[in-house]
């Protein structure tokens, strides 16, 4: 067995043309240039990119393929340059008459054959087939089951932000409401959530969680992922470590500490003000609308102190938010090390030394082992380290 560092939650900002996938990802953002990052700058084996339904990424990973640059696998998934999984995605968005929504699902179809009957499927669904994180014109149930028809897996997507998430919204108390539960394959927590925190519903606790970036830019790719342990890289392979069969199963998440995700806690929506337990307008502008923070949601709907026994959830802070760690410093890590995963994880204090002030290789140090302080952010912004 192996272990790989996986990233399923990454979106393409334009196709190939230059024409936008996702309206607010970065222009720089293609499938291309995502391939190549993960690969040789983030140190990614796996990677989910969740808009291969639209037609014209469909047709880049078509001539990829032809340029012999991605290879289609028997067991499902394309690798990359001999190395780098693709798992390709649909970020999709709920929002019908059997919930309030809007929610957003991830569905991973195996193969490139599966992909275009999907997406053909989705056209009809769909107001704009070509760009991502798309509602569509179906239920919840109703889109599992064509997920399961084309040998998908079926995930709900950051499931706890207070915008387009199953119980962000604070009207679904369950995901019943929504989905076929036995449909489900995995749960997606989310930038101000951890495991600790999503263990406090009951319901939850069959599924395997996984933490993803949710990147709109490449800078962000692996700000959250996981280490999943396979034989070798494929669909198939992902499948069973989602399930935990055969020794196939996720080792660990990492993710950013809640407090830095940008709905950790309650912010006054005008001002960002952090609202406290009881106030009914905020203290520094008398607005009335609060932007309610995962930490107080996951508290609404706790029903358990019983937590199952888990893979460790690491507090890991992405390099962006070390202190005194800007592009050039960054380059002069990635000329030295290889890999940002390298950076992260391996890289001793004395080699740090050699290119980095001891503070700030301290900082990294402090951050590898969950040591640093922070202000915690909400209403949209992040947290930030104090040191």
């Amino acid at each position: 067995m192996k272990r790989y560092f996986a990233d399923l939650h990454i979106h393409i900002g334009r196709t190939k043309s230059g024409k936008p996938v996702k309206i607010t990802g970065s222009k720089t953002l293609t499938l291309s240039n995502i391939l190549h990052t993960a690969k040789n700058q983030k140190g990614i084996n796996i990677v989910g990119i969740i808009d291969c339904h639209s037609p014209e990424v469909i047709e880049e990973i078509e001539d990829l393929i032809f340029e012999g640059k991605l290879e289609e696998l028997s067991e499902g998934g394309l690798l990359f340059e001999n190395e780098t999984l693709l798992m390709m995605g649909s970020e999709l968005e709920v929002y019908d008459t059997t919930c309030k929504g809007p929610i957003h699902v991830l569905c991973f179809i195996p193969t490139l054959k599966m992909m275009k009957k999907f997406s053909c499927w989705l056209e009809s669904q769909l107001k704009n087939i070509h760009l991502s994180s798309q509602r569509i014109y179906a239920t919840g149930r109703e889109l599992q089951k064509q997920v399961k028809a084309v040998g998908g897996l079926f995930i709900p997507a950051h499931v706890f932000t207070p915008f387009k998430s199953l119980f962000g919204k604070g009207v679904e108390r369950s995901l019943t409401e929504v989905f076929n539960p036995e449909l489900i394959d995995a749960i997606e927590l989310g930038l101000s959530s951890n495991t600790e925190m999503a263990d406090h519903l009951k319901e939850l606790h069959q599924y395997t969680y996984i933490s993803n970036s949710d990147a709109h830019s490449l800078q962000k790719i692996a700000r959250e992922y996981q280490v999943i342990q396979l034989d070798h890289l494929s669909y198939l392979e992902f499948e069973k470590a989602i399930k935990r069969k055969d020794g196939r199963e996720i080792v660990a998440n990492f993710g950013l500490d809640p407090r830095l995700g940008k709905y950790y806690g309650t912010t006054c929506a005008k001002c960002f003000t952090r609202i406290k337990q009881g106030m009914v307008e905020c203290p520094n502008c008398g607005s009335v609308k609060f932007t309610k923070g995962v930490s107080e949601r996951i508290k609404e709907l706790s029903d358990t102190s019983e937590h199952p026994k888990r893979p460790p959830y690491i507090h890991q802070v992405p390099l962006e938010f070390i202190p005194g760690l800007g592009p050039k410093t960054l380059q002069k890590l990635l000329n030295c090390f290889g890999t940002e995963m390298t950076i992260i994880h391996d890289a001793t204090f004395e080699e740090l030394l050699d290119v980095l002030p001891e503070k700030t290789a301290s900082l990294i140090l402090k951050a590898r082992e969950g040591t640093l302080n922070f202000h915690a952010g909400g209403g949209g912004k992040y947290g930030t380290v104090t040191e």
